[in-house]
């Protein structure tokens, strides 16, 4: 186990553009990374071309987070990632994952020695003028038990926490990278209930903290209240950051050869970028690998629908960074704005796909995509059916808490019929 306290405040603070009398930027931006995960030679290959090469030279990042799962049990893999990574020629900081856990440890405080040599500490805090950094290994390995580990936090680290955490100033962001969510899903045991309420009581006094999690090859934002434990001044906010790898580079290939890797919730894979203000204020934003539209909103609709039919169809809208606060509506042909309904089901595009692969007669992909889980992002609005036959366009908006208004459109035909 290694920690180390590193302060590059004056290398980001040139890199992001300081002013010319070294005045702290007025923002700067981060890229992260949730669970790159390649497991071959050919996946660090899918890696490069799908997230990183499309960002060379073109994207305003001072620094980069991976957020663990750097390989898929393979640290032989590690020095090519790294090695991708450095062609956006900006500082990167690595956390380990519950894939970077060496094969054979016999205890947690033995479990990353592949990552150290790699990456250095598992546990750090890099000071800029706008933000801290702090990276925490919350992945404790318990080699021989199933689960064969827990989310959580060693002694050591909480000792470097309570060291730490009085010598950063609270009028900045505070940001908070690690592997395992702290947030759990219902019926499940992933993080230990006593180290998170103890690093919720040591952050409780700071006003602006930002917490990124990655592991479930999905993406969610939760705010943490009192239910939760956490009693500071605002919910804490937790961004569950969707996977480089999508659902492990799986899928039906593109005509460039890489698989469509959409995430089990209907996500496309990608990358996220986290934009530091002053004051402690930030901005999020997702974006799709190599989608030229940065399309924020996936729409799914029937082609066809009988006019004057009972309307039992609808129109699907996967928000990608929607949570329950986001507002949705949708309009047809350019009519009234309706509010859309918040649904806990599937993404009915991925749910198509599933079944694509499960009529077809052979493998369509070295791996199929992920089977679909109910999306904690998804809204449904009912298609109307007494309207002229012919062609209608559906639109949808949302309002993104960063980004503002985001717009998405589809279409689908009503065609008369006899019984």
């Amino acid at each position: 186990m290694r920690l180390r306290v590193a302060a590059f405040a004056s290398l980001l603070a040139l890199s992001a553009g300081a002013g010319a009398h070294g005045d702290a930027p007025a923002a700067f931006e981060v890229l992260v990374f949730g669970d790159p995960q390649p497991q071959t030679a050919v996946d660090v290959g899918y890696y490069r071309r799908d997230i990183v090469e499309p960002l060379v030279g073109k994207q305003h990042a001072r620094l980069g987070i991976s957020l663990g799962d750097i390989a898929s049990d393979a640290p032989s893999l590690y020095p090519a990632v790294k090695k991708v990574d450095a062609e956006l020629g900006i500082p990167w900081l690595y956390v380990p994952g519950n894939h970077d856990i060496d094969a054979g440890a016999n205890d947690d405080a033995s479990s990353l020695q592949a990552f150290h040599r790699a990456f250095g500490d598992d546990t750090f805090v890099r000071k800029t003028a706008l933000a801290s950094f702090i990276g925490l290994d919350d992945v404790v390995a318990m080699p021989g038990q199933k689960p064969a580990y827990i989310g959580g936090f060693r002694p050591d680290q909480f000792g470097f926490l309570e060291k730490t955490l009085p010598t950063l100033p609270k009028d900045r962001l505070l940001v908070l990278a690690v592997h395992i969510p702290l947030f759990e899903e219902e019926g499940r045991d992933s993080f230990r209930d006593a180290d998170r309420e103890r690093l919720f009581a040591l952050l409780r006094d700071f006003p602006h903290v930002l917490l990124l999690s990655a592991h479930s090859h999905a993406q969610r934002h939760v705010f943490h209240g009192k239910a939760d434990g956490w009693h500071g001044a605002q919910p804490l906010h937790e961004y569950n950051v969707g996977a480089a790898c999508g659902a492990y580079w799986s899928g039906m290939k593109d005509a460039a050869g890489i698989p469509d890797a959409t995430m089990a919730d209907g996500t496309p894979n990608g990358y996220a970028v986290l934009t530091v203000k002053s004051g402690g204020d930030y901005a999020l934003a997702w974006h799709n690998a190599r989608d030229a539209a940065d399309a924020q909103i996936g729409l799914h609709a029937p082609k066809v629908l009988r006019q004057g039919a009972y309307p039992a169809w609808g129109v699907y809208a996967n928000v990608y960074m929607g949570d329950d606060d986001t507002r949705v509506e949708y309009r047809v042909d350019d009519g009234e704005w309706k509010p859309m309904r918040k649904v806990s089901q599937p993404d009915p595009d991925l749910l198509a796909e599933n079944a694509r692969d499960d009529e077809a007669d052979a493998l369509r992909g070295y791996d199929r995509s992920p089977e679909a889980e109910p999306s904690p992002h998804l809204w449904r609005g009912a298609l109307p059916t007494n309207l002229a036959v012919g062609g209608h366009e559906v639109e949808v908006r949302e309002f993104d808490r960063w980004r503002g208004e985001q717009r998405a459109r589809t279409r689908y035909r009503l065609d008369a019929a006899s019984p």
